[in-house]
């Protein structure tokens, strides 16, 4: 057997120095992707002991992307894409030339050719994906408008810099390049030399071809291989035959179409979001998106020289000020330039307040080219982690601004090119996350239903039927659109927020139900609600005994267990249906575990 394994050696260290200073760091009230990042530079060559593969760690990360992109994709229709396309299409292109203005100038300052400082400004331009992504994710802003604009932005930006890469080795001679890049394989296949404006001709033809080819075969092939593998009634297949699609696409798109990896993976996803099996897709990625995503920070910590910051402490600080502070600043005024709201332009000036895997491809072009001095790599590479490691504390920033910028500005009519509310919705909606802070409902002596999934529309569907006053907590956009239509009172928003729990009128409530799944946030507001209201009747679910006693413990009155309501219900119709047969059998069923008291064992003899 072979001991030489650099592929194992790479994810066991990048994945277990990640685990150990992840968790330092989040038991230091950090993100955990600050303890990525230091994991990366530890296992990098420019610190001492082990190093992990640097050839292979960036191709286990861009896996990351693949995946993360794809799932963005599920939770993205094309109506959203198209919805927000006068916003975002010239606001990127506005910030990608305001940004690279800004890269040229200081490259300029520091004596670089002005080709050296268009691609380097041009590095300085484009938002990291798998930083913007999980911003959003960790806020639950995806599906919000502020979430579908700035993942359009990002499109927009991936787009512009797949051209900025067709475009650089055709613009060589023009920008002062000493190197040599590969050419385009359809013309060397074809033994042509397009020049300039045939290179754009052929960029936009495959990037068409490749759109066409998603929206009319796509569309009816994913979905209907998906629906065959799901009625196999293989949960193993079905699971390789959502990553075989996802990869496939991917690298279909970036082999034959020239269209990047990420771009390929979020039409893939998009298309198959049209499924209705959409969401268990999303649900058997999720653990691979996790595990490369945290790849893809130690690949950006392996890159990095700490001693960069002792030799080019000034350039640094002009690169991060670009990066955090003048791409922010733009971003902010453009989108408020559309008539948004201050949520919705502070949150996207945030999410563009760094750099990632695009920049280094350009930068490492640039280099192969001749273009730029190895200093801007250096440069792109340490703007790079300071501005990932910054960015939370940029959205915690932008968070304590909201309020000062909403005082001293009164609050905006509707963007003309924004999606208009419908007056049932403003009937209904006593909170709009991207329009301020939600504002309090006037009922009282009501239920609070967190959540309006499968289980939750269940039980709203049984208050409303009892005429018990009741209100919704959600985020989704899916619910949020049955909710509306059916004119239930809906808090648009993460319930775990004290904000949005105060909007609830907790203190006035008589019940609370959560209907979420994830067991760790539905204890984040069982908890705030006992707090609020001590003698509130509090029922959740749960999907394991651990997350049973946890929500027990922080004051849940009663817990219902998926597993065993199931159970139950088979053990009854199985007593039912078989008395005849089993005149001494017995049977026992578990019913909900509440607080206080022992799970209640329930015994049913067949007689």
């Amino acid at each position: 057997m072979p001991h030489d394994t650099p592929l194992i050696a790479t994810v066991v260290g990048g994945l277990g120095f990640a685990f150990i200073f992840g968790a330092i760091a989040n038991r230091l009230r950090l993100p955990p992707l600050v303890g990525y990042l230091l994991a990366g530079i530890l296992v990098g060559p420019h610190t001492p002991g082990f190093v992990a593969d640097q050839s292979l760690a960036p191709q286990l990360a861009e896996l990351g992307v693949i995946l993360l992109m794809f799932g963005v994709g599920l939770h993205f229709s094309l109506s959203d894409l198209l919805s927000v396309r006068k916003i975002a299409i010239p606001g990127a292109i506005v910030q990608i030339t305001l940004a690279t203005i800004l890269g040229l100038g200081l490259a300029l300052g520091m004596g670089w050719p002005v080709g050296a400082g268009l691609v380097f400004g041009l590095a300085l331009s484009v938002a990291s994906t798998v930083v913007l992504l999980r911003a959003m994710q960790e806020r639950r802003l995806i599906e919000t408008e502020r979430g579908r604009i700035a993942v359009g932005w990002l499109i927009v930006e991936d787009l512009a810099m797949v051209l900025a890469l067709v475009l650089l080795p055709a613009l060589g001679p023009l920008i002062g390049a000493t190197g040599t890049s590969a050419p385009d394989p359809l013309a060397t296949h074809l033994g042509l030399d397009l020049g300039l404006t045939g290179i754009l001709f052929v960029t936009f033809a495959k990037v068409g071809a490749f759109v066409a080819l998603m929206l009319i075969v796509g569309r009816r092939v994913i979905p209907w291989l998906l629906h065959r593998m799901a009625h196999t009634g293989s949960r193993e297949l079905f699971r390789l035959s959502v990553l075989a699609i996802a990869l496939g696409v991917a690298f279909g798109a970036s082999e034959l179409f020239g269209v990047s990896l990420a771009l390929g993976a979020f039409f893939a996803g998009m298309i198959m979001s049209e499924s209705e099996l959409s969401q268990r897709a999303a649900q058997e990625t999720l653990p691979l998106r996790d595990a490369f995503s945290v790849l893809f920070f130690v690949a950006v910590g392996m890159l990095f020289d700490p001693t960069s910051l002792v030799n080019d402490p000034l350039p640094i600080l002009a690169v991060l000020f670009i990066i955090v502070i003048g791409k922010s600043v733009g971003a902010f005024l453009i989108v408020i330039a559309f008539g948004y709201p201050i949520a919705t332009a502070l949150t996207i000036s945030a999410s563009l307040a760094q750099i990632g895997e695009f920049s280094f491809i350009l930068a490492d072009l640039g280099i192969q080219l001749g273009v730029l001095p190895k200093q801007g790599r250096d440069l792109i590479l340490a703007g790079a982690l300071l501005s990932i490691v910054l960015n939370p504390l940029v959205f915690a920033g932008v968070d304590r601004l909201k309020p000062w910028f909403e005082r001293r500005r009164p609050p905006a009519e509707t963007a003309p090119d924004a999606p208009r509310k419908s007056t049932l919705a403003k009937e209904t909606e006593p909170a709009e996350s991207d329009d301020g802070p939600p504002l309090p409902t006037k009922l009282k002596n009501h239920a609070v239903l967190v959540g309006y999934g499968r289980v939750g529309s269940l039980v709203g569907k049984a208050l409303k039927e009892s005429g018990k006053p009741f209100l919704v907590i959600e985020d989704g956009e899916k619910p949020l659109a049955s909710l509306r239509t059916d004119g239930i009172e809906v808090i648009v928003g993460n319930a775990a927020s004290s904000d949005i729990l105060a909007a609830a009128n907790l203190k006035g409530a008589s019940d609370l139900i959560v209907a979420i799944p994830n067991g760790f946030e539905a204890g984040q507001v069982v908890s705030q609600a006992r707090a609020t209201h001590p003698g509130m009747r509090i029922v959740a679910r749960a999907h394991s005994d651990a997350e049973v006693e946890h929500l027990i413990s922080l004051g849940a009155n009663a817990v219902v267990m998926g597993e065993r309501e199931i159970a139950r219900g088979l053990i009854e119709e199985m007593a039912g249906g078989t008395a005849a047969n089993a005149p001494d059998g017995t049977l026992k069923a578990t019913a909900v575990s509440r607080g206080g008291e022992p799970d209640i064992q329930r015994e049913d003899r067949v007689v």
